[in-house]
C-alpha cells in the first residue's frame, strides 16, 4: 500500500483537505463509534499544531494531529489518530503512528509524547513504546487511558 504523506499547518490546509479531515474524523469517531461529541475542539487552528495526512490514490485514508506542549497535555501530544475503515488492514495504523512519532521527535526533540488512548488499543500503543500512565476513565462514554512515549529512552538508531 503506497501512502503519500503531507504534514501541514492549519493555514496550509486547503478547503478540500479540511473537508476530508473533518469527514474522516466524524465518520470514524462520531458515526462508526456511535459517539456524539464535540469534534471541533478549537485545537486544530492553534499555533504549533501540525496535521499529518496520508493519501492513497488521492483519497485521505489516515490522519493524526500533532500538538505542542500545553495544548492537550503538559508534553507534546498526538491526537485524532484515525484510519479509514476500508484501509485498516496491512499496517496503515502502525505506519501512521510511526510517522507521527518521527515528526514529533523532529519538532520536539527529547520531549515525551502523551496521548489519551481508547483503552482497547493499549497493546497497539505499547507496541510503539507507549506506557500507560493513568487508570481507565470515560471520555464521551468510551473507556480511555493516558499513555506516554518517553523519548529519553529511545535509541535514535531505531528510525
Amino acid at each position: 500500500m503506497q501512502i503519500t504523506w503531507q504534514l501541514l499547518s492549519f493555514e496550509q490546509l486547503t478547503t478540500q483537505h479540511l473537508y476530508d479531515v473533518m469527514k474522516l474524523r466524524v465518520d470514524v469517531f462520531v458515526v462508526e463509534q456511535n459517539c456524539p461529541y464535540p469534534e471541533l475542539d478549537d485545537k486544530d487552528h492553534q499555533s504549533g499544531v501540525h496535521h499529518l495526512l496520508g493519501f492513497q490514490d488521492g483519497k485521505l485514508v489516515a490522519y493524526s494531529r500533532l500538538l505542542p506542549a500545553g495544548l492537550s497535555y503538559p508534553s507534546p501530544s498526538i491526537g485524532r489518530i484515525v484510519t479509514h475503515q476500508g484501509h485498516r488492514s496491512g499496517g496503515l495504523g502502525h505506519k501512521l503512528l510511526d510517522k507521527s512519532l518521527q515528526y514529533c521527535r523532529s519538532f520536539w526533540p527529547g520531549e515525551n509524547i502523551e496521548i489519551g488512548a481508547q483503552e482497547h488499543l493499549e497493546v497497539f500503543y505499547n507496541n510503539h513504546g507507549f506506557k500507560r500512565t493513568s487508570e481507565s476513565y470515560l471520555e464521551d462514554g468510551i473507556p480511555h487511558i493516558d499513555m506516554v512515549f518517553c523519548c529519553t529512552l529511545l535509541n535514535d538508531t531505531n528510525e
